[in-house]
């Protein structure tokens, strides 16, 4: 059970702080829900609280694990796979788990890339949302601003 003003991440979503608690009825059935702010869009997500669990929810990261990420950034990229249905699907997947690190490689992956070859409009939309995900959790994390994080992560990035 999370509390108001604990930071949380919502995978395929992204991190926020949960900002209040409250009772809805929605489609004739009444829940209750944390309501989350994130800090990228100024965005207010509303997560069921009986659903937490399976949905993924958990804490954001500590400072120790961003700095781990970033380091994570610096390191040589594997080959990917020149099918791109494969490549989106497996991509997909890592997003989907909510694991800030494999969100990190997707972001990595994603960026070297387009530097190389050049994305496709679904892959520039997956790399768009992996790095909005990836930047709302570390901006909590280390408590710094979006546009500090994302000059981070584009220069950790290397071939």
């Amino acid at each position: 059970m999370f509390s108001i003003g604990d930071k949380v991440v919502y995978p395929m979503h992204g991190a926020g702080i949960i900002e209040s608690i409250e009772e809805k009825e929605i489609l004739g059935e009444r829940k209750r829900y944390y309501v989350m702010r994130m800090p990228i869009g100024d965005m207010k997500v509303m997560i069921p609280i009986n659903n937490v669990e399976g949905i993924g929810i958990r804490d954001v990261i500590d400072r120790k694990d961003a700095d781990k990420v970033f380091k994570a950034l610096e390191r040589r990229c594997g080959e990917q796979t020149s099918n791109w249905n494969k490549r989106y699907r497996e991509n997909m997947s890592k997003i989907k788990s909510g694991n800030v690190f494999e969100v990190a490689d997707v972001v990595k992956s994603l960026v070297l890339r387009e530097r190389t070859k050049g994305l496709s409009t679904g892959e520039r939309k997956m790399l768009n949302s992996a790095k909005q995900i990836l930047i709302s959790e570390l901006v909590l994390a280390k408590n710094m601003n979006p546009a500090e994080v994302e000059d981070l992560i584009n220069t950790r990035i290397t071939t």
